[in-house]
């Protein structure tokens, strides 16, 4: 019998989302994996998307690469600072080790993607620092997908995303947004 991992907000509350990751991010699994998969497998089902070359953004431990494979997605390029150890553990590939702050900073400056999921993360980053990495983001990909687990974030169009479509399921919110070029 699997044991259910503890609740991540009161570990967030003791280290901050930072912290956190530094700490766990190696060992960290998203509990949510079976409602993401589902939500990713509808998503791109209601709204066909390019998944040439995917951008996994705040990978994790691979759920939504994981998820993009058993829907018959090759090209998939993870990153995150934190749980690179976790993400290759489940993909047997690597991440890139980018921060959201280098991200907005133009980290993947000549990079291009046909689509960004986000699961889990963007409403993590600071509101101060969210529209630039938001502009940053619309740069790299004609389309991006955010799961989350509460209401936020909310794209502005002046951010460069015009979203298009919310699926919920289970408390957990999925929106698809094009890029407003």
């Amino acid at each position: 019998m699997s044991k259910t991992p503890p609740p991540i907000r009161p570990m967030y509350d003791e280290f901050g989302a930072v912290g956190y990751y530094e700490r766990f991010g190696a060992a960290y699994r998203n509990p949510h994996e079976p409602i993401i998969a589902r939500l990713l497998a509808g998503a791109l089902a209601a709204h066909p998307s390019d998944t040439s070359h995917v951008l996994d953004l705040a990978c994790g431990s691979g759920e939504v690469t994981l998820a993009l494979r058993a829907l018959g997605v090759t090209t998939i390029t993870g990153v995150d600072p934190f749980t690179g150890a976790a993400y290759r553990a489940r993909t047997g590939q690597p991440a890139l080790p980018h921060t959201f702050e280098q991200i907005a900073a133009g980290a993947l400056d000549g990079q291009a993607y046909s689509l960004i999921v986000c699961s889990f993360a963007l409403h993590l980053v600071d509101d101060s620092r969210l529209p630039v990495l938001c502009y940053q983001l619309s740069r790299l990909a004609p389309r991006l997908i955010v799961l989350t687990p509460i209401k936020r974030p909310h794209l502005a169009p002046a951010w460069g995303w015009q979203q298009i479509a919310e699926m919920l399921q289970d408390r957990v919110r999925l929106r698809v947004y094009d890029a407003a070029r």
